[in-house]
């Protein structure tokens, strides 16, 4: 049982001792049936609908006015749909820019200080949201994430976010991200950044993408109403991948997701094992009585997906292959996404 699960055991316990002494008094059997019944749909009530919900989105330095544009909008964007779609209060929507105001700057004192403030206000069974948009670098020993004045390494990041006992979404959106998925994944988190590799430092286009994705329907792969973590990061990462092929450019970033604490992270629609947790994480309350996420039917939607990716790569490559390399690829492909699809199918009919 989490600290969160025995306060409200001990809560129930003292509203309960209050309605059974006002029955006695009253002689109202009524309200202690009516109580009761309340108590049981509490006591059945996921603990994903009694978490309480926190958004830490850091906008770093931006070194000149286009950046300083393009980040503000992303950060009002992401807001809005914190507010509007997943219905977060906005007073537990923390925003830290290059900005005047002294006590909203994205200083490396005020990452601390907010950090630790959330520290006393969380538990095991919150979650805390924390986006961060703007310039990373590495110096060949760590990561850091550009603020304003001193930066943070991922080690302090690590530090910080470690006595932090509430789940985890963290997503880096900065060129020099791919250490942190090493750094800080962990149990319960899910860590996203939009690299793969220290080669990769230039500006990023994956954080427009990603918070894009929770405002498309489309990102839903297995249309339950609800957007995951895995769910946009799958959608952002095709459309990076696609924004670089419609331009006739190689792509200088690959996005990655680790959540199973191995410290390796995987792409979209490459093999590996994460992917579950994320696929079960979402920032929106469930609605009421919705039914459990399908672990399996969600892998073999990914699955899908990821074929229907690969078939779509495999058109770009073309021109480079033999006619038999490419007829021997595409079926093997075709033949997978057959397979797969039947099965999706007959699971929904089971």
């Amino acid at each position: 049982m989490t600290g969160l699960d025995r306060l409200g055991s001990v809560r129930l316990v003292h509203r309960w001792s209050g309605c059974r002494a006002q029955g006695r008094r009253s002689g109202g059997h009524g309200l202690i049936v009516r109580f009761l019944i309340a108590a049981l749909i509490l006591m059945s009530a996921p603990a994903e609908a009694a978490a309480e919900r926190y958004a830490l989105i850091v906008s770093g330095a931006t070194g000149g006015q286009e950046y300083a544009r393009q980040y503000a909008e992303w950060t009002e964007t992401l807001s809005a749909i914190l507010v509007d779609r997943m219905k977060f209060e906005r007073e537990r929507i923390i925003r830290l820019a290059d900005a005047d105001d002294d006590g909203a700057v994205a200083t490396a004192a005020n990452v601390r200080k907010t950090l630790v403030s959330l520290r006393e206000k969380l538990a095991a069974d919150d979650l805390l949201f924390v986006v961060l948009i703007g310039h990373g670098t590495f110096d060949g020993v760590d990561a850091k994430f550009n603020l304003v004045g001193p930066d943070l390494e991922s080690s302090h990041w690590l530090e910080l976010l470690d006595a932090i006992p509430a789940r985890l979404v963290l997503v880096n959106t900065t060129a020099g991200s791919f250490p942190f998925i090493e750094r800080l994944s962990g149990d319960r988190r899910v860590v996203v950044t939009a690299t793969d590799s220290l080669a990769q430092r230039f500006d990023t286009v994956f954080p427009n993408y990603f918070i894009e994705a929770f405002q498309d329907d489309r990102t839903d792969i297995d249309k339950n109403g609800r957007v995951s973590i895995w769910e946009a990061f799958f959608a952002a990462s095709n459309a990076v991948r696609r924004h670089y092929q419609q331009r006739g450019q190689l792509a200088t970033e690959r996005a990655l997701l680790d959540d199973n604490g191995d410290g390796v992270g995987r792409e979209a629609a490459g093999t590996g094992d994460d992917g579950s947790l994320a696929s079960r994480t979402y920032l929106d309350r469930p609605a009421p009585n919705a039914a459990p996420t399908d672990e399996v039917q969600v892998k073999l939607l990914q699955k899908r997906a990821s074929l229907e990716i690969e078939i779509e790569e495999l058109q770009v490559r073309r021109r480079f292959m033999s006619p038999d390399e490419y007829k021997q690829e595409f079926e093997r492909l075709i033949i997978e996404l057959s397979r797969t699809s039947r099965e999706i199918r007959d699971r929904v009919k089971s």
